[in-house]
């Protein structure tokens, strides 16, 4: 029996490793193996790599002295495009790749918007994707914008490496503080500068003192907060790392909580000094007592792709035609015998007689992975330069192979014998070059399998949009006999017959030129019982110019233990644009063959941590059994809903208006920027893509039995509360009674006057009615409205507001994210030309409560004196107002 026999049966194979892991570690302080990538469609430059040497040799000092001399770069690699011109001082990359890169250097999603950010999408304190530089950033065009290169490298490293957020709130720039003014959200206080409109038109530009917004009470829309050239405040890197006093991260004694920054809202109120003290990075560290070197770097310019196929003789019959599908261009290809005594070590150091250079070359190797030799090259295959792809024909695979596989940055793979979900062909196609152009990928668009009586039908459409087309393939597969196979292009016309190989029960089409943009329909009918049919779709972009759409699907980690939830998220691209109002669902498949749809969403609820940035995501906790669980994710645009948003990144870097220099502003040219409602209506569009596997273990292992209920209800993430009138209004996303699936039994909210106190002591605040507050479905939308009611705490400003959850079984959320109203008008700032005297803030006497219809509200009577209630002697009982 040889050692592929498996693969004619079409295995679904689990990608456990996903091949966009970072290859950065940490040793004696300094970060190895940075790699940063510049995209083949950026015009070659030279100084584009002098300039990146010197921002990353400027950093990394800035970064050192930041960290309290902990970090610092010791060695950076620069990968080149391809199509760029050779040079000696190039070498041929090992491991690295374009989309394992933690910077990508890349011409902006927009003309005009060389904002540098960072793709971050998962929790406080977990690593981000990679940062975007633009050819005009890094060549220092933008500086005055965005300031000093180095500096605002580490303010996007933060991000990255440790997961905090910026200080700052592009949505929320203001707030009342608790100095009865209206202060720019910033970190810390510390920082001083001047809120002003600065307005041109006409050719005329003025700048002028920022009036109040009747509706919220804060600064107009555009007014934006000046800083003074001159500072002496430190802190913070997070905010304005360009002010050059900056030297620090906010900590605990300087951060600014009152502040509606993103790193409050995401962190819990945590500084960003205190996130990154909890990381694995600091805990494996102490200072340095001497300074560090400066990094050394390495040029590596991307070549042509060499692959080696490593299979058994059963297999090596249907080469050809993967190579065709997927445009592999090979090495060789080594056909072994299972009855063969064969050592792992002589392929995967290059012992083979292919004479070949082994720097940046791949070997797919399919194997039991149970050679017990292996474990003594492993080190010498991580020397070889060579990237390992394991496919283990088994349920288990000799650790030392695994270690391999990852080590060299390459994807190790399972199977199992179901074949409906089409997993070698998708395992396949996840082997598409990782440094190829975007617009030369081949991307799959179809991906589907059942299984058929004799003479059953498979009917199904695939949508071929504009952004695609080019080298369009069709590819049916199935067990037993050849199936009938018609195809229509979307003007009704059948196509021609497929191309069919008996032997590897296979058929295919290749359209020439470009497909038809529209709907293709297919169907197919099963000549034998119990029959598994197969179709997959696959294409490339239509034209060099158009960015394709793109999905990209992945796991928040690759094991897990029980009751511990699983995220699952699908980024939906066309370049770096973000596909919104798409659906997307995500399938998942157990090691026994069960399989759980379950739709992702992109509204910045539950597992999802931003709202329309073309992340869909939800939580997984439906486990029937310890093991691995496959991902695949299938993603649909309607003409009526998928949208292509013009927004600006989230987690861009913070954009200098201008500088308070001798008390007058000195402006830089305003920051371009796109209406934010603005959004491209995109045709149809289909794609898929697969996300790996995750492996769970400590599942119960209960027959015919429900698990026993330990998932308590998602975290509230999205509360909001806005004052009208004499009562404040708030609105949240509906968690479900398993984290984000189901409904709830009932909410808990409370209320204070110290956000610390909500905060640490949720449990002893005063709690708000809620008796006949009836909570709706998960992901729904909850509004409640309420007065608050008597907070007998000394000379309040604020009333914070936090929600917990509870759920059938009795257990309960996490807090929710804090809200917070202002309990009087914050003053402005003096006008100089008005000479009038600003607004007295309006005190608050005494708060009663009321109860008006099914709604709990409570009355503010305001007057012009102060009535302190004084704080009473309590044993900090919870408190519930009726």
């Amino acid at each position: 029996m040889g050692l592929f026999r498996g693969l004619v049966s079409l295995l679904v194979l689990f990608v456990l490793q996903r091949s966009n892991t970072s290859l950065v570690r940490l040793n004696d302080n300094g970060y190895e193996d940075l790699v940063i990538a510049i995209d083949p469609g950026v015009p070659e430059d030279g100084k584009l790599i002098e300039q990146l040497k010197d921002m990353v040799t400027t950093a990394s000092t800035y970064l050192f002295e930041a960290t309290q001399k902990r970090f610092f770069f010791k060695n950076v690699s620069i990968l080149i495009p391809k199509n760029w011109e050779g040079s000696p001082e190039y070498k041929r990359p090992k491991h690295e790749s374009y989309d394992q890169a933690d910077v990508r250097v890349a011409a902006p999603a927009l003309p005009g918007r060389d904002e540098p950010y960072t793709r971050q999408f998962t929790e406080c304190g977990e690593k981000a994707e990679y940062i975007h530089f633009t050819p005009d950033f890094v060549l220092g065009k933008k500086q005055n914008e965005y300031g000093p290169s180095g500096r605002l490298f580490v303010h996007e490293w933060a991000h990255l490496r440790w997961g905090v957020f910026d200080e700052y709130n592009e949505e929320k720039p203001f707030y009342s503080g608790k100095s009865k003014k209206i202060e720019a959200t910033r970190c810390s206080t510390g920082i001083t500068g001047k809120n002003s409109v600065y307005k041109c038109q006409g050719g005329s530009c003025i700048t002028r003192s920022c009036k109040r917004n009747s509706t919220t009470n804060l600064y107009e829309k555009d007014c934006q907060f000046f800083p003074n050239k001159v500072q002496t405040e430190k802190a913070s890197i997070m905010f304005m790392q360009s002010i050059d006093s900056v030297l620090e991260f906010c900590n605990a004694e300087n951060h600014n909580q009152e502040a509606p920054s993103l790193q409050n809202i995401k962190c819990n109120f945590r500084s960003t000094w205190e996130v990154i003290s909890n990381s694995e990075d600091f805990k494996n560290t102490t200072p340095m007592a001497a300074p560090p070197p400066p990094p050394v770097f390495s040029l590596l310019r991307i070549s042509e792709r060499i692959l080696c196929l490593v299979l058994d003789k059963s297999g090596s019959m249907s080469v050809s035609l993967w190579i065709h599908i997927f445009s592999i261009k090979l090495l060789g290809v080594i056909p072994l015998w299972a009855s063969s005594p064969f050592s792992l070590c002589s392929i995967q150091t290059g012992q083979t007689d292919l004479n070949a250079q082994i720097d940046g070359s791949e070997i797919v190797l399919l194997t039991d992975g149970e050679d017990s030799t292996t474990g003594r090259c492993v080190d010498a295959v991580k020397q070889s330069g060579a990237v390992i792809h394991l496919i283990a024909l088994g349920p288990s695979a000799e650790r030392a192979v695994i270690e391999m596989s990852t080590e060299t940055g390459g994807k190790h793979i399972y199977a199992s014998d179901n074949a409906e979900n089409n997993g070698l062909i998708d395992a396949f196609g996840a082997l598409t070059s990782e440094n190829a152009d975007p617009t030369q990928k081949s991307l799959q668009l179809e991906s589907k399998g059942l299984t058929l009586d004799n003479d059953s039908w498979m009917n199904d459409t695939v949508i071929i949009d504009s952004t695609v087309g080019k080298d369009t393939f069709f590819l049916v597969t199935w067990e037993k006999q050849p199936p009938s196979i018609s195809l229509w292009n979307p003007n009704g016309t059948l196509t021609e017959a497929f191309t069919q190989d008996t032997v590897s029960k296979m058929a295919y089409l290749s359209i020439p030129g470009t497909a038809q943009v529209g709907t293709w329909t297919y169907s197919l009918q099963a000549k034998a019982n119990t029959e598994t049919l197969t179709m997959t779709v696959t294409s490339r972009a239509a034209s060099s110019s158009v960015p394709p759409i793109t999905v990209n699907a992945k796991m928040n980690k690759d094991t897990n233990s029980f009751p511990s939830p699983m995220i699952i998220y699908a980024q939906v691209l066309q370049g770096y644009l973000p596909i919104l109002g798409a659906s997307v669902t995500a399938i998942i498949e157990s090691n026994d063959g069960k399989t759980q749809v379950l739709e992702l969403l992109d509204n910045g609820a539950g597992a999802d941590s931003f709202k329309d940035d073309g992340v869909y995501s939800r939580y997984f906790t439906t486990y029937s059994e310890s093991g691995r669980y496959n991902l695949k994710v299938r993603a649909h645009g309607g003409t009526d809903s998928a949208r292509r948003s013009l927004r600006h990144p989230l987690n861009r870097a913070a954009y200098i208006p201008g500088w308070v220099v001798d008390g007058v502003i000195e402006v830089n040219p305003p920051r371009p920027e796109t209406n934010e409602d603005t959004q491209t209506i995109l045709e149809n569009f289909s794609r898929t893509a697969s996300g790996g596997a995750f492996v769970v273990s400590n599942v119960p292992g209960t027959t015919n039995v429900p698990l026993p209920d330990l998932f308590p209800p998602s975290q509230i993430t999205d509360l909001d509360a806005t004052p009208e009138g004499d009562q404040i209004n708030l609105t949240w996303t509906a968690p479900g009674d398993n984290f984000d699936v189901g409904t709830v039994r009932e909410y808990i909210i409370r209320i204070s006057g110290n956000i610390t106190d909500l905060r640490d002591n949720f449990d002893d605040a005063l709690q708000v009615n809620t008796t006949n507050l009836s909570p709706k479905e998960a992901n729904s939308k909850e509004t409640f409205a309420f007065k608050p009611g008597n907070i007998s705490e000394e000379n309040i400003t604020h009333i914070f507001i936090a929600i917990q959850s509870v759920d059938k079984s009795n257990l309960t959320s996490k807090v929710s994210n804090i809200a917070q109203v202002a309990l009087f008008i914050p003053q402005v700032d003096p006008v100089p030309d008005a000479g009038q005297p600003n607004p007295n803030p309006v005190n608050i006497s005494t708060v009663v409560l009321s109860v008006v219809g099914s709604v709990v509200v409570v009355s503010i009577i305001l007057s012009t004196t102060i009535c302190i209630l004084k704080k009473r002697n309590s044993s900090r009982r919870p408190r519930t107002e009726f």
